[in-house]
Formats: structure tokens, sequence, C-alpha cells
């Protein structure tokens, strides 16, 4: 009787656990593997007490450069002000037109406008959710059309995977375009058997605590070739200064990544490419499981991703809502990027779209879910999310 009570108690506890949510992105795991490392390293910057441009913010730009094989990085406050700073640089204003996709953060479009240019949103592929060369070349006729003066496009390497850069790059030479890569889902992943850094006039990066590198805070990067730019951002990321902070010699920003959160990046870039691997693993456990019963992301030829998030689409016809729930309920949390498009948005539903308009964006819109994604999900909980969703779709 004892050994049936005992296996019932087993039981009993083992549901429980099985019911136990699964981290969506798990930053505390990754934070019990560091350890003592990321603790010296914060202690170390406690200890010099330079906490606004101190040595780990240049020893990271150091460290990131090499990583990617950029010439210049330009550590700053966040992915959003890496974008703005090189629209500063490049002195983008009223008038001119920066071509982005709708279907992205709009963290994309919003540096665009604050500068007074106008975003003019193109359309995406189905298959890889970047931005499409066929659209892209549309919207820089449209913008044109609406009277205004294309000047830089923004491709976004969504959810980790990079865009078509080559396609991308050709269409901004022929119409005298300058490329600002936003790669900040994408920053570690590979283009053609090159890093994300060395693509367009500049590659910008985010290092929230969700992307696949991220701090404890805020923070972002710039990656350029060009010596003169750079040595413009590094005066713009301090107010504009010249040969001292009291030398203002042009507009600019307080830009600065904190030391502390540099610190913090250097003890993750250590493990980043192991992260990068298990989240490889991830991504093709969810295809084998889930390619059947929804339709899974694909990654172009000659790509390699870094999955930032892993996002499916669901049947046609199937309840979004109620599928979230389904899997809720089985203690798997989903997300979706992006419920709206950018120019379905309140704030930024007025400016132009390419012509044909951008039916990929709203159809991915409506029917797109991300599920949990990162470098510490076990064999058992992927099986558990794997059971999940299939159940839900089969209900």
């Amino acid at each position: 009787m004892s050994t049936i009570r005992e296996g019932a108690k087993s039981q009993a506890m083992n549901q429980h656990l099985r019911s136990e949510p699964i981290p969506f992105i798990d930053v505390a795991s990754q934070r019990v593997r560091l350890g003592a490392s990321l603790d010296a390293a914060v202690k170390r910057v406690m200890d010099h007490c330079q906490f606004v441009n101190g040595p780990e913010v240049f020893e990271l730009e150091k460290q990131l450069a090499a990583y990617c094989g950029a010439k210049h990085v330009i550590a700053c406050a966040s992915g959003t002000d890496a974008l703005l700073m090189v629209l500063m640089a490049k002195n983008v204003g009223p008038g001119d037109a920066v071509l982005c996709p709708s279907f992205t953060f709009i963290a994309t479009a919003s540096p665009a406008a604050r500068m007074g240019a106008t975003p003019v949103y193109v359309d995406v592929d189905e298959t890889t959710f970047n931005m499409s060369p066929e659209s892209l070349k549309r919207g820089i006729a449209s913008a044109r059309q609406a009277g205004l003066r294309p000047v830089a496009v923004i491709p976004v390497d969504l959810f980790g995977q990079p865009a078509d850069h080559d396609a991308i790059a050709e269409i901004a030479r022929a119409e005298g375009l300058f490329v600002i890569d936003d790669a900040a889902q994408g920053f570690g992943a590979s283009y053609k058997g090159r890093k994300l850094g060395t693509f367009g006039l500049a590659t910008t990066t985010s290092f929230f605590p969700a992307k696949p590198l991220g701090c404890f805070g805020d923070g972002g990067a710039i990656f350029t070739d060009d010596d003169d730019l750079a040595a413009m951002l590094r005066s713009i990321r301090v107010h504009g200064q010249g040969v001292d902070k009291y030398d203002n010699i042009r507009l600019g920003l307080t830009g600065r990544l904190d030391t502390m959160q540099a610190a913090v990046l250097i003890e993750k870039l250590k493990i980043f490419d192991d992260e990068i691997a298990a989240r490889n693993r991830v991504a093709e456990r969810y295809a084998s499981g889930l390619s059947n019963v929804v339709t899974v992301p694909r990654l172009s030829p000659g790509n390699t991703s870094v999955w930032a998030q892993y996002t499916i689409r669901l049947p046609d016809g199937t309840d979004r809502d109620g599928f979230a729930a389904a899997l809720k309920a089985q203690g798997v949390p989903t997300a979706v990027y992006y419920g709206k498009s950018m120019h379905q948005q309140s704030a930024y539903k007025q400016y132009p779209v390419a012509d044909g308009g951008l039916p990929a964006c709203e159809s991915l819109s409506q029917d797109v879910i991300s599920l949990p994604m990162h470098a510490y999900l076990t064999e058992a909980d992927q099986a558990r999310i794997i059971a999940a969703v299939r159940g839900a779709i089969a209900s």
C-alpha cells in the first residue's frame, strides 16, 4: 500500500513540475551560468568608479570589432540611439525619405521621424520576414512621386536572420542611397559567410536584455568601416563635443553606454557563440517537430540566424488568442511580434507606403506568434512546447 501511495505522490509531483511555466526568455539561467565572473566584472567597475566612459567601454568596442570584423565600433545608450546617431551624422532631415520595412519594431522608423524625415514603408518577404527588394524599388519610386528625396534604406535582420543584403545594396547604389543595417535582433548571425556588422555604411544593434547578446539595462552599438563617420559618431555620442566637452562643434546627445553595462557585455560575449549554437539546436528541434502543423521559419541559403525569436505562422482560420491561451494553460508562454505593422499604428500610419501596398506585412501581423527561445531550453521543455503546439492546433 505504501508503494502505491509513494507512486501516486511521485506522479502528482511530476505533474506539478510539468505545469511550471517555461521562461519565454531565460536571463536568470544565464546569470547563474556566468555567476562569479559577472560579479567580479561589476565589482571592478565599482572599485575604479569610472561609471561613464570607463575602460570597459573601450575594451568592449575592441572586442565587438574583432568579433564581426568591423573597423570601428561606437558603443551607445540603446539600439534606437544607434540609428538616430547615424541619421544625425548624415544630416537627414525634412524632405528626406528613409525606406524601412513596416513589419518590425517601431524603433526602426522612429529615429527618422524624430529627425523630421519621412519614413516610407516597404513590404517584406513572407518566408524570411525581411525587407522585399522588389517592394524597396517601388518604395523609392513612391517617395520620389510624393516629392521626397530618398536618402537612406534601413533593412532589418528580423528575428535573427540577415536581410537580403546583396540585393538591397545593389538597389541602394543604383539609387544613390546609403544603407544602415538594423541588426538589433540579428547581431551574431552571418550572411554568406560574413558576420553582420560590416554591411552598408553602418550597422546598428541593441543590447536590450531580451536580445541574444543583452546587457542588464539599455545599450547599443554602431559598427562602421568609415573613419570620418566613426569620428563624427563619437562626437555626437557626447553632446557633439570637439576637443573637449566645453568645445561643442555640432548638435549631439547623451548617447553613452554605461561602463557597468559594458562590463556585463564583455562577460556575455565570452559565451555568445555557445549560446547561438544552443539556440540553433532548439530551432532545429522546433522545425522537426512542428513543420507539418504550422509554418515554421526558413533560413535563406548561405544565412545563419541567432534566433532572437522563433516565430511561426498559424494555419488559416486559427484563433490566435485561443491558441495562445491554450499554450499558457500548459505553462508555455507566447508573444506576438508584431500584431500591428508600423503603418497600422496611430502615431505612424500617416507616412507613405510603397506602391502596391504592404500585403505581406498585414498578413503576417494577423497570423504570427512566437514560441519560447533561448539557450537554456532543455530537451524536455522543447518536447513539452512542441506537444502543446500540436495539441492546440489539433483541438
